[in-house]
């Protein structure tokens, strides 16, 4: 047995004891909307049954940024007063919708649990987001009360819509009802508890549906997660530890496994405020004695070029993964080469989606060590399958189209049953779209969702780009594609069809698509031509014909 196989083994020994009869975190097989899923059986109902517990957590810290520091009990209060101004002033409660447009703040998780626990809907929207697709998230999801910070508020208008802000409105009301106890709701575990959109494959974004069933699910998973590694030997326990926030909220990554979780271990979340800065991060991770840290591939790579991390002490970092975006191993070489001591040999990586509401498979180090390129084996309770056009399984080796089953599952689309019956198919088997191949219980990736652009983290699909760009007069046709990027992993690119040389610039068509979409959807590498695309006979663009030069 080598060595690397010792601490898999053992892991594997413990997770069979755990999800075994009579474990702690005992899997059994219930039916779940019509379909044999595998589930804990010691579980919530629903959020407000996790928010209620985690009283019992007192006062450490829950939520920490540079300039505040709320305890466990601290929250709880504070989200009991705001949940009660939300019910008896505004009048929000089960199946309402409360749309949150901000950036990452302790009161955007105050927020988002004083929803829950009403059994309202928290409709998490992307903080990059232009003021049209801001209008267009308020209109599909109708809610009936928006929480905005500053930045966002001039960004919309909203009639008939109260707004709240986040930086007076919310501490305003969650110290409101000093001492008051947590409304109650009756709420299912299949009732939908968030909305999180994902960019559109044709042109406009989707809302994937999680369930009370689907985030308790996470949050069990975290918590079994956690106490495999204390009982194992980790001297530090789950609750000792203290994870980095530095993703935005309005993703599964921070969001779901991350922020909600921790309500459950008693963990601190630590959340780093504004954009991304090295110095600053690192000064904060220092400060707060940082175990845990999970970044994007674009976050790692500016690490890598400030350097120099010795010059803080970051002896208390024993975690550290890559998220979001796929990393080459080179990278994640570059990354250990680069971490103290501590947290070398635990680097990470994983796969997920929006639509599977966690990583549904995770790399372990010891996984990397010997397969660099895998993105993982499926974890507690995900069933994986590689599958062809027609939906038969293959067998390993060979490649196929990514299919998940589990608890963990979005609901579907909100309000859109033809996209939800695409994505999630016969006895809820998720069809993610994208290409792998599965050797010896390993997923590799071979790509995501052929025309998906990854940048920086960001999910870019082509089509939403080339539907904003087909509305400008001076487009006859177009087509966006991903360019690859040092910094980025990927940068986004479009060749324009116009009718004519010098009809338009490339800096005016920017112009346009800014007005429109999220900075990071906005293409910085441009081909202009008045030469067609290339076609097949039956008229589809040939993409891997398309040929992209610089014309900035």
């Amino acid at each position: 047995m080598s060595s690397a196989e010792d601490p898999r083994r053992a892991a594997a020994a413990l997770l069979a004891e755990l999800t075994g009869p009579g474990g702690d975190f005992e899997l059994v097989t219930e039916e779940v909307l019509g379909s044999a899923i595998p589930v804990f059986r010691e579980r919530d109902r629903s959020l407000d049954a996790v928010l209620r517990r985690s009283r019992r957590h007192g006062d450490r810290d829950y939520l920490v940024s540079v300039d505040q520091r709320i305890s466990f009990a601290e929250h709880a209060d504070r989200v009991a007063s705001l949940a009660v101004a939300l019910r008896d002033e505004y009048g929000i409660g089960k199946g309402d919708r409360v749309a949150i447009a901000a950036a990452n703040s302790p009161q955007w998780i105050i927020a988002f649990w004083a929803v829950v626990s009403l059994g309202a809907i928290a409709v998490g929207c992307n903080a990059w987001w232009s003021r049209p697709e801001l209008a267009y998230a308020i209109g599909h999801s109708r809610p009936s009360l928006l929480v905005v910070d500053a930045k966002r508020a001039e960004l919309v208008d909203p009639p008939g819509i109260p707004v709240l802000d986040v930086e007076r409105d919310v501490p305003r009301l969650a110290a409101r009802h000093p001492g008051t106890e947590l409304p109650t709701a009756e709420v299912a575990e299949d009732d939908p508890a968030v909305l999180l959109y994902t960019s559109g494959t044709s042109g406009r974004p989707k809302a994937a549906v999680h369930s009370h069933r689907n985030l308790i699910a996470v949050i069990d998973y975290h918590r079994l997660s956690a106490e495999i590694p204390h009982r194992l030997g980790d001297p530090v326990p789950p609750e000792d530890k203290r994870y980095l926030l530095a993703l935005p909220l309005f993703h599964i990554a921070s969001l779901h496994n991350l922020a909600l979780p921790r309500l459950a271990t008693g963990s601190a979340v630590v959340i780093h405020q504004g954009a991304f800065d090295a110095d600053r991060v690192l000064a904060l991770v220092e400060r707060e004695r940082v175990t845990n840290w999970a970044v994007v591939p674009t976050q790692a790579n500016r690490l890598l070029e400030r350097g120099g991390l010795d010059r803080y002490d970051l002896s208390a970092l024993t975690a550290f993964s890559l998220a979001s975006a796929p990393s080459s191993p080179a990278l994640k070489d570059r990354v250990r080469a680069l971490l103290p001591t501590g947290a070398r040999q635990s680097v990470t990586d994983s796969y997920g989606l929006t639509e599977s509401c966690t990583g549904a498979c995770v790399a372990t180090p010891a996984d990397l060590a010997e397969h660099p390129d895998a993105v993982g084996r499926p974890v507690v309770g995900v069933q994986l399958e590689i599958r062809d056009p027609a939906g038969r399984a293959l067998p390993d080796g060979e490649e196929g189209e990514v299919c998940l089953r589990s608890m963990y599952n979005m609901l579907g689309y909100w309000e859109d049953p033809e996209a939800t019956a695409h994505a999630l198919r016969e006895d809820r088997w998720l069809h993610t779209g994208d290409l792998g191949v599965r050797s010896g219980g390993l997923l590799r990736l071979s790509s995501r969702r052929s025309d998906l652009i990854l940048r920086g983290g960001e999910n870019v699909y082509p089509a939403e780009v080339e539907f904003a760009l087909a509305d400008h007069p001076a487009v006859r046709e177009c087509l966006v594609l991903g360019v690859e990027d040092a910094d980025l992993g990927q940068a986004v690119g479009a060749v324009v069809v116009t009718g004519q040389d010098g009809a338009v610039r490339a800096d005016e068509l920017a112009d346009h698509l800014r007005e429109r979409l999220a900075y990071f959807k906005v293409p910085t590498v441009w081909r202009l031509t008045t030469d067609p695309l290339p076609r097949n006979a039956t008229g589809k663009v040939v993409r891997a014909r398309v040929r992209l030069t610089e014309d900035r």
